[in-house]
């Protein structure tokens, strides 16, 4: 059966929505972008559709590829001190001279809504309030959905990022799942992925997860969005096959996508809240 993240995207946007409205100023995000990535663009184009959505206010801020280090750490600094912005998020890749880790560093973390600064990490290790980067905290929602009881499943996650992989499988651990990390240096990764209650893939290879990988009712969440030669998408999973094995499964595109979006609007929220009390 497939997850609707789209629907359940909605509801949680319009949740947000409704509490937006009795506020006394709006909540603010500041996106900023460098180059002229086409995939980026899109993603940009959706958060700016979701802050209209819920009625917070919004800047883009788009730069050149050449800008330089130095400058894209001046502008971040100056959404750091302003008050409008609540939450700041710097679309990656960034271009090869640029340090991102120095860039996300210099974010302050009360407004890192994507969740990726540091000290951010370091409380989701920790299991200390912070904030959660937006797809794995939309990963765990979408699991929710289902019914599922996440404690002591076998979870399974294809893949190590910091922005997917790793948060997804501490969170899945702070829900008491047994978690493994699969990787490309993984021995025998089909079987252990045929052992996997809830399989979490974010390789970024089309149709890598097959049928004779899963096992049967299984909980499946796809991340990848893989542009095939035809121009279709497809997920890191081969949907039509594996979509009758499964219990649950989510669908590429209108699974994980729309949730991200819909957590970074609930950061911001989160975001707003905490400074209104802190001032």
């Amino acid at each position: 059966m497939d997850i609707n993240g789209k629907e359940i995207a909605k509801k949680i946007k319009d949740k947000i929505k409704q509490e937006a409205e009795s506020l006394e100023k709006k909540p603010g995000l500041a996106v900023i972008i460098i180059g002229e990535n086409p995939a980026s663009k899109i993603y940009i184009k959706h958060k700016e559709r979701a802050c209209e959505y819920v009625g917070f206010y919004s800047e883009k801020i788009e730069l050149p590829e050449e800008t330089t280090e130095n400058g894209l750490l001046d502008i971040v600094e100056k959404l750091n001190k302003d008050d409008k912005i609540h939450g700041i998020l710097v679309q990656l890749p960034l271009p090869e001279h640029i340090d991102e880790d120095k860039i996300i560093s210099a974010i302050n973390p009360e407004k890192d809504v994507d969740g990726f600064h540091p000290i951010s990490m370091g409380n989701l290790l920790i299991g200390k309030k912070g904030f959660i980067p937006c797809t794995p905290k939309g990963i765990i929602k979408l699991i929710e959905s289902t019914g599922v009881d996440i404690q002591g499943k076998d979870a399974v996650v294809i893949g190590r990022s910091n922005i997917v992989g790793k948060p997804i499988a501490m969170l899945l651990m702070r829900k008491n799942a047994t978690v493994t990390i699969c990787h490309s240096k993984t021995k025998n990764i089909k079987e252990v992925c045929k052992r996997a209650d809830i399989l979490v893939v974010a390789i970024g290879r089309a149709n890598f997860v097959t049928e004779d990988m899963v096992k049967e009712g299984a909980v499946v969440i796809d991340v990848g969005i893989n542009r095939l030669e035809n121009g279709k998408l497809a997920g890191d999973v081969d949907y039509e096959n594996v979509k009758n094995k499964v219990s649950f499964i989510t669908p590429v595109p209108g699974g994980v996508g729309p949730m991200t979006i819909a957590m970074l609007m609930q950061n911001t929220l989160d975001s707003y809240k905490q400074s209104e009390l802190t001032e």
